[in-house]
């Protein structure tokens, strides 16, 4: 058995989740990078890193993995969540399935990774579980519903979860990021693309479409890079007396401040404007042109 604690991270194929597992073997930490799309973990390898396929919506393959690694090890110390993705579009045009699929990744899927590693964890009376959320779990954003609705359910199901487990010596944080340079604004213009064409939405899905494209793009003025995220993850998952929830990104804590003390009205106003007045816009065009 080996004495190094032992990592396990779902969504480790990009972004936060790839940059963690860089970080955590670094600090001599034995990680188990997971996700679908092994071939794009191939390069953690030499950062002694073992990646394992895992289809988190999949009990079967959770259940594989998670005995996998307690096989190889005896245990598993830290349970990160990364994995997840946002679904936008207007809530009428958005297909259930759709819906549904997505509060299965971004919500149930973590509760299914949780409940696969809680004996392990209970079994030892320590343990670590930190689950990637979004400040989208205290905002919202325009054809934003259905990612929202799996964030905030994540905030409230982190929370319970909490208070649950510390009679078992197993910590539970919940980490809230703003906007990073990862395919997020790719993966959200896309779909409010593909939810408003030849719907009442489509003139307006455009605009919106386009500034998410631009404004969250690694060229924006939100977007900050992801190794920044990482590095917040790794301290959630390793410092000896964590804080409950880890909120950061640019204009991050000024827009869950505003949100809580300004009148709905205005925080709409805000919202709206900024998404399809003159700041997207000026990306819009920024971007544009560099195309030309």
């Amino acid at each position: 058995m080996n004495d190094a604690e032992v990592v396990l991270i779902t969504g480790a194929s990009s972004g936060m989740g790839y940059d963690t597992a860089k970080i955590l073997a670094s600090q001599g930490y034995k990680v188990y990078a997971c996700a679908r799309r092994l071939e794009l973990m191939e390069s953690l390898k030499e950062f002694g890193i073992t990646p394992l396929k895992l289809d988190v919506t999949v009990e079967d393959n959770v259940v594989e993995v998670v005995n996998q690694i307690k096989n190889e090890n005896g245990k598993i110390d830290i349970l990160i969540n990364c994995a997840g993705y946002g679904l936008f579009g207007p809530i009428e045009t958005v297909e259930l399935k759709e819906a549904i699929d997505e509060m299965n990744v971004n919500l149930f899927s973590v509760a299914r990774m949780i409940k696969e590693v809680l004996p392990i964890m209970k079994e030892k009376h320590s343990g670590r579980i930190i689950n990637v959320g979004s400040i989208a779990g205290k905002s919202y954003l325009y054809f934003g519903g259905w990612y929202h609705a799996s964030k905030y359910a994540l905030e409230g199901f982190t929370d319970s979860l909490r208070l649950e487990l510390k009679p078992f010596g197993i910590k539970v944080v919940l980490i809230e990021p703003g906007s990073f340079a990862t395919n997020w604004g790719k993966i959200a213009r896309n779909h409010v693309y593909k939810n408003t064409v030849c719907t009442d939405y489509e003139a307006e899905g455009k605009i919106i479409a386009d500034a998410y494209d631009a404004v969250f793009s690694k060229k924006g003025f939100i977007a900050k890079d992801p190794y920044l995220a990482a590095k917040k993850i790794a301290k959630a998952a390793t410092k000896k007396h964590p804080k409950t929830r880890y909120c950061f990104g640019r204009f991050s804590k000024m827009l869950i401040w505003f949100k809580a003390l300004a009148p709905t009205r205005l925080y709409d106003y805000m919202v709206v404007n900024v998404f399809k007045g003159r700041i997207a816009k000026r990306y819009i065009n920024k971007k544009n042109s560099k195309k030309d």
